[in-house]
């Protein structure tokens, strides 16, 4: 090893790429776009509940502006009806009732310095794979579906359910279930782009509260999020991973624009590649092998499947001169003896 001109370690085999510090590797941050999309979107929540207010002491009262008056006073019987149906209606994970559940949800309540371990349910999940948490009063909960865990309790894949689970304990984490959130956010679901772009946000920091959780378990994470509890093994992660570059055009963004969720490549992209915050509005520009504590580097060329495979000629190029062609046992013609 010696000095370059540019004072960085030179090697013989050429320069190496500079070391990253893998800042979202580390204790869970917040996506930078978070909390001025929120701003945003309390903002315009509050001109919209003052403008039904104006309009109501001026004798204007419609459908709409009595909808938008009655906004807090329906969110909180929302998140009650949320709040107690799985109570009546699930299965609550305790020491003795889907302990290696009630363990995970223990830890990383600990882990991320909540006061109090949230309520957790198992509800049946019919094939879905799918969990949420939520809040009412100054209670807290997280909702896994039954999926996620085998005949008998044991979890499916253990390292994926940390995850899944120290997501959704995340957003409680970061606030994201809190009533007053909840309310100053409502102008989120009519805001078109903005509001979206909150939510995916909002994700991708419970995302890297996940990741904190079990690093181990994102893979099987997006693997059972991409082909279910079955199949969600047998994805391999950095092929998932390298469509977030590979598979571009104007329909893949529009989805994502559109979606709460980041769309899975992207999410999974965001989670190999520590160094950044997760893409809200474009496609990873590059992709890059590496994911933990350690140093993410560029990865090259990487395999691309988004061409069709060619079974045939174009029909145009199907009209050859007579002669020899093989057949299904080898080659066949006039010659040829049956």
């Amino acid at each position: 090893m010696y000095q370059g001109l540019g004072g960085g370690p030179q090697y013989p085999g050429g320069p190496v790429p500079a070391y990253q510090p893998p800042a979202y590797a580390g204790a869970p941050r917040r996506h930078p776009w978070e909390i001025p999309l929120l701003v945003l979107v309390i903002l315009t929540t509050a001109v919209i509940y003052g403008g039904a207010l104006v309009l109501s002491l001026v004798g204007l009262i419609d459908t709409y502006v009595l909808f938008i008056l009655l906004v807090p006073i329906l969110v909180f019987f929302a998140r009650g009806l949320n709040w107690a149906t799985p109570r009546v209606q699930g299965i609550q994970m305790t020491p003795t009732q889907f302990p290696e559940g009630y363990r995970i949800v223990r830890e990383a309540a600990a882990r991320y310095g909540l006061r109090e371990v949230p309520d957790a349910f198992v509800v049946l999940g019919n094939g879905q794979i799918n969990a949420f948490a939520s809040g009412h009063g100054f209670r807290r909960f997280v909702v896994v579906y039954s999926d996620l865990f085998e005949v008998g309790g044991k979890a499916r894949d253990p390292e994926a359910l940390a995850y899944i689970v120290g997501h959704e304990v995340g957003h409680i984490a970061a606030g994201h279930v809190s009533y007053w959130r909840q309310i100053g956010s409502f102008a989120m679901s009519y805001l078109p782009v903005i509001g979206s772009a909150l939510s995916r946000s909002q994700e991708y920091t419970a995302d890297n509260y996940g990741y904190f959780n079990q690093p181990s378990g994102a893979p099987g994470g997006m693997g059972l999020l991409g082909a279910g509890k079955y199949l969600g093994k047998g994805v391999d992660f950095d092929q998932l991973a390298d469509r977030a570059t590979t598979d571009r055009g104007f329909f893949t963004w529009l989805v994502n624009l559109l979606s709460s969720h980041p769309v899975l490549t992207w999410r999974a992209a965001a989670l190999r590649n520590r160094t950044k915050s997760g893409s809200l509005f474009f496609a990873p520009g590059q992709t890059v092998r590496g994911i933990g504590g350690g140093a993410v580097v560029p990865s090259g060329p990487v395999p691309s499947f988004d061409t069709q495979e060619t079974l045939a000629p174009p029909p145009d190029q199907a009209l050859a001169a007579p002669g020899p062609h093989p057949g299904p046992f080898g080659p066949q013609g006039p010659s040829a003896g049956g």
